[in-house]
């Protein structure tokens, strides 16, 4: 008597089935990345209204309420030296978000962007010894040059007294810069927190210490008087989008796509902000700015996707996303 069993998947059927999975996955990046400088760009909206501390500590609140649900800390754990470098990330987190959207206020959305993503870039980039590293390094340093260049592109005195370049603020870079430097510093940070913390506890308790921080000038800044229905949503809207919403797929798109693809789809977040800014913010860029924009996305993206894969955790995923 012969006993017959189920033929295992054909290869063609199987490498479909991973492609599919590989699609899906992208396209929910990409979803994401829309989302959070959509976020950002509400964001731009309702900073002259209110004001960066308070727009941040609304999306830090939105951030505690999604991650407590799945991370709620006992007593006896709570101890300096096991929750340090995750008190060291709730400063940090603090600063990236007021100093970017501050510098948006300053800046627009996409010349900040662009900056701001010099801090991930820099830990990809100097990281490494190939040339061609050095040579996107160099190259996103000239787009960035190109974008605060005091009028680069323009004919004329009066056309370039009028443009992004030639009206840059030189505190709104300082800001990006900040901001940029606190992006790398979350990254390593995250990684250390992720290797001695376990699921979101670290995640949740950097959320907590950054409200913490943001809460009081946030209630001291605040002004009753301006806030409505078009406020309150736009507020709403910056804190789900931009934290929420990503968050809650980066599992998700994790599960489907490498590491590497994760991160080439992130350095194309500088054009996505560039493009919600012109749409919902009113911003206009010189073809050299928008060309600078371009060069550093390009140059993030080749050294990523040149990259060579090597074996990570979900925790060394997580800890280089955008938070």
């Amino acid at each position: 008597m012969t006993h017959e069993t189920d033929p295992a998947p054909a290869p063609d059927h199987a490498d479909g089935a991973l492609r599919r999975r590989r699609v899906a996955g992208a396209a929910t990046q990409l979803g994401t990345e829309v989302s959070i400088n959509f976020g950002s760009a509400l964001a731009g909206l309702v900073i002259p209204v209110v004001g960066a501390f308070v727009v941040v500590a609304v999306r830090q609140l939105v951030m505690a309420a999604a991650v407590l649900p799945f991370y709620r800390p006992e007593r006896a754990e709570l101890t300096w030296r096991r929750l340090r470098p995750a008190l060291a990330l709730g400063v940090v987190l603090a600063v990236m978000n007021v100093t970017f959207y501050m510098s948006v206020d300053r800046l627009g959305l996409g010349i900040a962007a662009t900056i701001e993503f010099l801090g991930p870039l820099s830990i990809a980039l100097f990281t490494s010894r190939r040339l061609l590293d050095v040579a996107c390094a160099v190259a996103a340093g000239a787009g960035v040059y190109l974008l605060i260049a005091p009028g680069i592109g323009e004919a004329d005195a009066a056309a370039a007294a009028s443009s992004a370049g030639a009206g840059v603020d030189a505190i709104g870079v300082l800001l990006a810069l900040t901001a940029a430097a606190s992006w790398a510093a979350y990254i390593l940070l995250t990684r250390r927190v992720a290797t001695r913390l376990p699921g979101l506890e670290g995640l949740t308790v950097a959320s907590l210490v950054s409200l913490a921080l943001l809460l009081p000038i946030a209630v001291w800044t605040f002004d009753a008087a301006v806030i409505d229905w078009r406020v309150a949503g736009l507020l709403l809207g910056v804190g789900v989008l931009s934290s929420a919403l990503p968050y809650s797929l980066d599992t998700y798109i994790l599960r489907r796509i490498t590491p590497r693809l994760y991160a080439i789809i992130t350095s194309f977040g500088p054009v996505i902000a560039a493009v919600f800014g012109v749409l919902l913010l009113g911003e206009s860029f010189t073809p050299i700015e928008a060309l600078a924009i371009v060069v550093v996305c390009g140059a993030a993206a080749l050294a990523l996707a040149t990259q060579r894969e090597r074996p990570v955790t979900d925790l060394e995923v997580t800890a280089q996303t955008i938070p």
